[in-house]
């Protein structure tokens, strides 16, 4: 196996992936370990994934999957959390920073992921669609409900700091 272009690709695209996985994510961290989880799954298919067009998209749709999934598991323990008796639970929200990065963590996922392909990544509705498996109407109107949420919310988040 050819571990230094693996090492060179790795280098060269890791920041960039922890970057759009962390708008998904809301956290750096969590972004970090997935993208990591991603990179450690391209080991074995690094012969063959790095012939691709696009080497890149490969580790990108495994991670966002990642975090898809992870978003769905936490989904399940938030509501598993809820009840039980707690005398204060700290919001998620809290966590965030950036009026931009909590308005995308208001989002559903398959919204935030299709918003993040779309104008982070910057892959056509079509490549959108093609990437996880939706129709390219589907990629459409979430982009539409993406933006509509997300100018309502910097609306709101700006006439609070005003």
């Amino acid at each position: 196996m050819e571990t230094e272009g693996l090492r060179e690709f790795y280098s060269a695209h890791q920041p960039r992936l922890v970057g759009v996985i962390s708008l998904l994510t809301g956290s750096r961290a969590e972004a970090e370990d997935i993208v990591q989880e991603a990179f450690v799954r391209l080991v074995p298919r690094w012969e063959k994934v790095s012939r691709y067009d696009a080497p890149e998209a490969w580790v990108r749709l495994v991670a966002v999957r990642l975090a898809a999934n992870r978003h769905r598991d936490g989904n399940r323990f938030t509501q598993l959390f809820h009840r039980l008796p707690a005398e204060h639970v700290p919001d998620p929200a809290d966590r965030y920073t950036g009026d931009l990065e909590q308005a995308l963590a208001g989002l559903p996922m398959p919204t935030r992921q299709v918003v993040v392909l779309h104008y982070v990544c910057d892959l056509s509705v079509a490549q959108v669609a093609d990437t996880l498996g939706i129709a390219e109407g589907t990629v459409k109107s979430r982009l539409s409900r993406a933006r509509d949420a997300l100018s309502e919310s910097l609306l709101l988040r700006s006439d609070d700091h005003a």
